[in-house]
């Protein structure tokens, strides 16, 4: 494998405005193009926007998604990777041809679909259907993997994914700064970010602190340091319908360090040299090698049903997860 570089954005979408949001994927994958980036990746339903599908019924849901490969946004995002020369990495909501809805993720390039992930865990809606598989690909000589927010809440995904060879995991997001029964958790005031320019700290104190990125510090760097693997992180940032959310895009090497991060209060992206090297000079390489699993395989694959309850959502748009 050869060093590449990768780039993770943050921008504010808006609600259903597939034009508008894919406008701004154009323009900063060229940015990053133009910088050297081989790879961009963009936030969970970037192209569509996202909480406010919480609001959706089921009709209005399907004419929002789209069938993959063949759709709009996946035909503009091939045209904006052949017009940059780069790979673009972006989510939105897809439909089947049997009604079914999915929360996917996908990976194009000038030649088309390379990857797509549907989400194991979706929430948003109560019509999304559960993805049902994992995925690895291949991208510039590397093997990839693709983990939508919550699904990395789930530390077995993660090292289901790093064991079927990904290097490098994708993680878009849209989160933080909701409530939550942790401590310091809650919204932030949607004012801090209209005076963002007039007062910037105080918008970066609830950002950084216990409601955004402090939170992420809890866990994000350890996926990357336990497995030995690279995280490229990937958040939203400003207005999500009614909600505020902090950006903090970042990339993560196998050693958990942080290499890249966005800081701004604002549409940004940032990049970073992934290295092979690092993946066999880091701990999680030698931890995999040591693992026994004789001694938990029964353990971790024993029968158990999936509860998923999220606290910011209505009861009415929390199912649990079959």
């Amino acid at each position: 494998m050869q060093p590449i570089q990768i780039a993770t954005a943050q921008f504010e979408h808006k609600s259903g405005d597939k034009q508008y949001n894919l406008s701004v994927i154009d323009k900063m994958a060229g940015e990053a193009a133009a910088k050297g980036a081989q790879v961009i990746a963009f936030h969970e339903c970037s192209i569509s926007g996202y909480t406010f599908a919480r609001k959706l019924d089921k009709q209005q849901m399907l004419a929002l998604a789209e069938h993959i490969p063949g759709s709009n946004s996946i035909n503009e995002l091939k045209q904006i990777a052949y017009r940059h020369n780069i790979t673009v990495l972006a989510g939105l909501f897809e439909k089947d041809e049997h009604g079914n809805l999915y929360k996917p993720y996908v990976c194009v390039d000038k030649t088309g679909l390379v990857a797509k992930f549907r989400k194991l865990h979706p929430f948003i809606n109560p019509h999304l259907t559960p993805g049902d598989k994992y995925c690895v690909f291949d991208l510039h000589g590397w093997k990839c993997g693709i983990l939508i927010c919550y699904d990395n809440n789930i530390i077995e995904n993660v090292r289901a994914t790093n064991l079927l060879g990904a290097d490098i995991i994708f993680m878009p997001h849209v989160t933080m700064c909701t409530p939550s029964t942790r401590p310091g958790a809650g919204f932030v005031d949607a004012k801090l970010w209209e005076k963002r320019h007039e007062d910037p700290t105080s918008l970066r104190l609830e950002f950084d602190g216990m409601k955004g990125r402090d939170w992420l510090m809890k866990w994000l760097p350890a996926r990357a340091y336990d497995n030995g693997c690279y995280v490229v992180f990937a958040n939203a940032i400003g207005m999500d319908d009614d909600q505020l959310k902090n950006g903090s895009s970042m990339i993560i090497d196998p050693f958990g360090d942080i290499i890249a991060e966005c800081r701004t209060l604002g549409d940004d992206f940032t990049m970073a040299a992934v290295v092979p090297s690092k993946l066999t000079d880091a701990g999680g390489y030698r931890y995999k090698k040591a693992r026994r699993p004789e001694l938990y395989k029964d353990i971790i694959g024993q029968d158990h049903k999936s509860e998923q309850k999220v606290v910011w959502l209505n009861p009415e748009q929390n199912p649990q997860t079959p």
